[in-house]
């Protein structure tokens, strides 16, 4: 990954788009172990846990693109996996038993990431913090509201979809300039490359349990455009 060399501080007054899930707070370690439970308890006779798992993405693919993100969502890909894999039908305890894996999601304290509370607060003296992410809104809005931030943001957006349109609209609605905004995340998939294409710069800081549909090759930024990688949230502020 090629990167130009960057220096020690950027002026006041960029606009930083701040990803939520994964970047601010734990988010997809308890969509992992809610998976384990779940292969677990299908315990099947012909597919390994890999293959279930498979299955389970391709499940998840079909029903995000009709019903969207957010624990609704996953609570049918469950039941919708289940259902193909199994060969005897869903009796109630069986279809509550499901249920409660996802369940055990929505039960999980807002566990914030390392040092990030006050990376945000300090931020928020020098430049314009908005947080973007993707997903159902009332769940998001919920978890923004739990985690005790929400005061260090000037906006908040939670979109659909995080793709090239949706930066674009995006920037437009808030007077975002190309050269001072950065979009700032763990996914190259819906932080790093669409806002690359939106024609803004990206701060990638990888997350060691990012979500395998979330996961692709990070582009090339655009000429005028610049990549930072960092190791840790608390890094921002040895650049902003």
């Amino acid at each position: 990954m090629s990167r130009k060399a960057q220096p020690a501080r950027y002026p006041a007054n960029q606009t930083l788009l701040i990803d939520a899930d994964d970047t601010l707070w734990e988010n997809n370690i308890y969509f992992e172990r809610a998976i384990a439970s779940f292969i677990s308890y299908l315990d099947h006779r012909i597919y390994n846990a890999e293959q279930v798992r498979e299955r389970l993405n391709c499940v998840e693919r079909a029903t995000i693109a009709s019903r969207g993100y957010g624990l609704n969502s996953f609570r049918q890909s469950l039941i919708t996996c289940f259902e193909q894999l199994t060969d005897r039908p869903i009796t109630p305890d069986k279809h509550a038993r499901i249920v409660s894996f996802a369940q055990s999601i929505a039960d999980q304290e807002i566990e914030l990431l390392p040092h990030v509370a006050e990376t945000l607060a300090e931020l928020a003296t020098r430049h314009r913090l908005i947080l973007v992410t993707k997903g159902d809104h009332a769940e998001q809005s919920d978890k923004l509201q739990r985690s005790g931030l929400a005061p260090h943001f000037s906006a908040v957006e939670v979109l659909p979809e995080k793709h090239n349109a949706a930066y674009r609209s995006l920037s437009a609605h808030h007077g975002c300039e190309g050269c001072t905004t950065w979009m700032i995340g763990n996914s190259p998939k819906s932080d790093i490359n669409p806002a690359f294409a939106a024609g803004l710069n990206a701060i990638f800081i990888p997350h060691d349990f990012t979500w395998a549909l979330e996961r692709e090759n990070i582009d090339h930024p655009p000429a005028d455009r610049q990549l930072l990688e960092l190791a840790h949230f608390a890094d921002l502020t040895r650049h902003f």
